[in-house]
């Protein structure tokens, strides 16, 4: 009895020992698996293609500055000499028959929706998509923008112009630190003057271009601002982004 549990032992044994020559089907398989997958591709948005992208939506934040302080779509007021006789008044201040301290605000009322934002959305970048949230803040810039063009009174194109500060925050708050993070340390002064360099460029271009299109009507000059910054705002939502430096966020928030 002794001697067959040694030989079934040994025989064991000797199984143990020898290769494997048919492996199993799930072993084929993942053999096969392993050998067909590719590396993952590199996203189209890359830093240098960022930076050109992050380059044309600051240059339309401040050509909007631009216009809106331009005479041909903030225009005159309505003005009457000592002999009575009046001469109408022209663009925004026209339209709504404005005073000083009522246009000093309206083109100074971005500040408070930017100053209030600005904090907000830096502080849910460390958990959020900060792509996403860059999105969802154009779209609030570029429906506020249409506002302001519909605007019918004083009030409305005010508050209209608050949310253009608060979009307008998302992008400010984040696209500077992006850069900093991804832009090649030997170019990372050079992208970030690249960058700021649009702040006087889109302030002169917008002066330009709101004397222009103001010549027609001065709510074409945001109707327009608006279709040029809508399919950035679609990217915000659909690009593969860079991770922020710091930033934790889930997987589902990068898809």
């Amino acid at each position: 009895m002794a001697k067959k549990e040694a030989k079934e032992e040994e025989k064991a044994a000797a199984s143990l020992a020898e290769p494997r020559t048919n492996p199993s089907v799930e072993d084929t398989g993942m053999v096969r698996n392993s050998l067909t997958l590719s590396p993952p591709k590199p996203s189209w948005f890359t830093p240098g293609r960022l930076l050109v992208i992050f380059c044309f939506i600051n240059l339309l934040n401040y050509v909007d500055r631009g216009t809106i302080a331009s005479n041909g779509v903030n225009g005159s007021p309505k003005n009457c000499s000592a002999n009575g006789t009046c001469t109408p008044g022209t663009g925004i201040q026209g339209d709504f028959d404005l005073n000083n301290f009522q246009d000093g605000v309206l083109s100074s009322a971005f500040m408070v929706g930017l100053l209030v934002a600005s904090p907000i959305f830096a502080s849910l970048a460390r958990s959020v998509n900060p792509f996403r949230l860059i999105g969802v803040g154009l779209t609030v810039w570029t429906l506020a923008v249409v506002g302001c063009g519909f605007s019918f009174s004083f009030w409305m194109i005010a508050i209209c112009r608050m949310l253009v500060g608060v979009g307008e925050a998302s992008f400010i708050s984040l696209a500077a630190p992006f850069i900093d993070d991804n832009a090649p340390v030997a170019k990372k002064t050079a992208w970030l003057g690249v960058f700021y360099m649009c702040l006087p460029s889109g302030y002169a271009i917008g002066y330009v271009y709101g004397g222009w299109v103001g010549h027609y009507n001065w709510r074409y000059a945001f109707w327009g601002e608006a279709i040029l910054m809508f399919p950035f705002a679609v990217l915000g939502f659909v690009m593969k982004p860079l991770q922020l430096k710091g930033a934790c966020f889930l997987h589902s928030d990068f898809s």
